[in-house]
């Protein structure tokens, strides 16, 4: 029995694992408050063109010896720019605008993640490496996660508004270009600080999935995020924990087991689920 326990608590016990569930909690929490805005605002590809133009941002700051997050930032708002600046100078649709922008500029990434000699596995920033992740980088990640939050809470109402309305937003005098424009920069953001947990390449399923997951489950705003973030912080700690266990990808962990979470309640929620609507049309006919 005691050696069953001793395996249970052995990640706990270990510093750098400490931090990792701090860390990954963090993340989790802050991507899962955002996924929720994107679910109703429809962002899902705007997320992943975002969290996938950063790459030659984070491989040049290397390069030139700066932050990855300073990188980031400017290649995730760059990426935001060029795709609103084509939409509004071409007649090509926003959802081809944006499969344009986010694979050139993650192409881009690669071909410098190729050729820029590095002492560092530049993979770490495609797949996450939160055990190894620095005090300066967890210092980052917080700061980012307080501005994110803290503009969410901020902004709540104007947001919850333009994201399920808007023309009618607009049309009582909110300012929808700020938002529009919030909200992207707070997308950029987030996928810094998800850099070092899951990597770039999964950090839209952590942007996506709660959010997915809880509006499958409540019909209120406040519920959903309370639901999305309870789901998010759930799956990136339990992520981790499995992830030692099984010695596998701390950010494929996570993100599999946001999956299943979302799975469970396409099916089993008790008003949005398929059992549930299975049953409401047998009923019905």
């Amino acid at each position: 029995m005691m050696e069953l326990w001793d395996i249970l608590i052995a990640p706990f016990q270990l510093g750098a694992m400490v931090k990792a569930f701090w860390v990954s909690a963090l993340v989790g929490l802050v991507c899962s408050a955002l996924s929720c805005y994107m679910t109703l605002k429809g962002w899902a590809l705007m997320g992943d063109a975002v969290s996938h133009a950063v790459v030659p941002g984070v491989v040049l700051a290397y390069a030139l010896g700066l932050p990855y997050a300073v990188g980031a930032f400017v290649f995730g708002v760059g990426s935001v720019a060029a795709i609103g600046f084509i939409k509004d100078n071409t007649r090509i649709k926003e959802d081809t605008v944006i499969g344009l922008v986010f694979t050139g500029f993650f192409a881009f990434g690669l071909v410098l993640v190729s050729k820029i000699k590095s002492t560092v596995d530049l993979s770490h920033i495609l797949f996450g490496n939160v055990l190894g992740i620095s005090d300066g980088d967890i210092l980052q990640t917080i700061i980012i996660g307080i501005i994110t939050l803290t503009a969410l809470a901020i902004l709540r109402k104007d947001l919850i508004l333009f994201c399920f309305d808007a023309t009618h937003a607009k049309s009582i005098g909110l300012n929808t270009t700020f938002l529009h424009y919030v909200l992207l920069t707070l997308m950029s953001l987030t996928a810094v600080a998800g850099l070092q947990t899951v990597g770039i390449i999964l950090v839209v399923a952590m942007l996506v999935t709660p959010g997915a997951t809880a509006y499958l489950l409540s019909d209120r705003f406040d519920h959903m995020m309370l639901i999305a973030m309870a789901s998010g912080v759930f799956s990136s700690v339990m992520g981790t924990y499995l992830s030692y266990h099984i010695d596998g990808s701390t950010g494929g962990c996570i993100v599999v087991l946001q999956t299943l979470l979302f799975v469970l309640a396409m099916i089993f929620a008790p008003k949005h689920g398929m059992l549930a609507q299975g049953r409401k049309t047998k009923f019905g006919a």
